[in-house]
């Protein structure tokens, strides 16, 4: 009985090793490790010099961003706008080819100075070497392949401006998590936009945004009982066959 307080560590570490909870949870990554938050924390720059507030406090057409007028779009690090994700796409390739080969060789040595005459009488009935060498060889080969695939993806997730290049390019990353019950699932997106690419609405589409990298999956009880054990993991990766 006396190891069972080390079984249980053990076993605590052991899920918490694994981003879950002792009931089998699965815990949120902590908003503070992602840079998201570093990029809102850094005050930035002014983009302009603070108007007169006596003068323009009133003022409809005044230059600030939360005027009635004002351009809301991100253009700064820090700065929030929602990404549009709609991806219905299919593709279907089909490949098929054939190829056959044969062919045959032989030759015959009827007479080579008698010796053929004299060996076929000492043959057995029915053999001979009037055909002293015959080859034939053939062969074939056919292969057939083809690729469907079908995906359809809608969401739209928040993404931050966490940097700004020499060429104004803004280099977004977003994430989402949502947790139901003890199976969480999990969106992240990142890249490069140009501020011009920015609608009104200050939304971008997935097919605007370069070097785009998107993930949607999950993790928790479901997703693990889905995938193969470890020790099997292992022996797909050491056996041969």
């Amino acid at each position: 009985m006396r190891f069972f307080p080390w079984c249980a560590a053990f076993l605590l570490a052991a899920l918490a090793g694994c981003d879950m909870d002792p009931t089998g949870k699965p815990n949120f990554t902590p908003v503070e490790e992602g840079d998201e938050q570093v990029a809102m924390l850094w005050p930035g720059l002014p983009m302009y010099a603070e108007p007169n507030r006596a003068v323009d406090g009133a003022s409809l057409w005044s230059g600030s961003r939360q005027s009635l007028l004002g351009d809301r779009r991100a253009e700064t690090k820090g700065d929030i706008l929602t990404v549009v994700i709609e991806i219905d796409e299919s593709a279907e390739i089909s490949n098929d080819t054939s190829r056959q080969r044969s062919g045959s060789e032989s030759l015959s040595v009827p007479g080579l100075l008698g010796l053929p005459q004299r060996i076929n009488s000492q043959l057995p009935d029915g053999a001979s070497l009037d055909d002293a060498v015959s080859i034939a060889s053939s062969g074939s080969s056919a292969g057939k392949g083809s690729v469907k695939r079908e995906e359809k993806l809608e969401l739209r997730v928040a993404a931050t401006v966490v940097g700004v290049l020499p060429n104004g390019v803004l280099e977004i990353e977003g994430t989402q998590q949502v947790r139901v019950n003890f199976e969480l699932r999990e969106l992240l997106v990142a890249g490069f936009v140009r501020p011009t690419d920015i609608s009104r609405q200050n939304e971008i589409t997935y097919d605007k945004i370069a070097a785009a990298r998107i993930s949607y999956g999950g993790r928790g009880q479901i997703t693990a009982v889905q995938q193969p054990r470890y020790g099997q993991r292992a022996l797909d990766y050491v056996l041969p066959f």
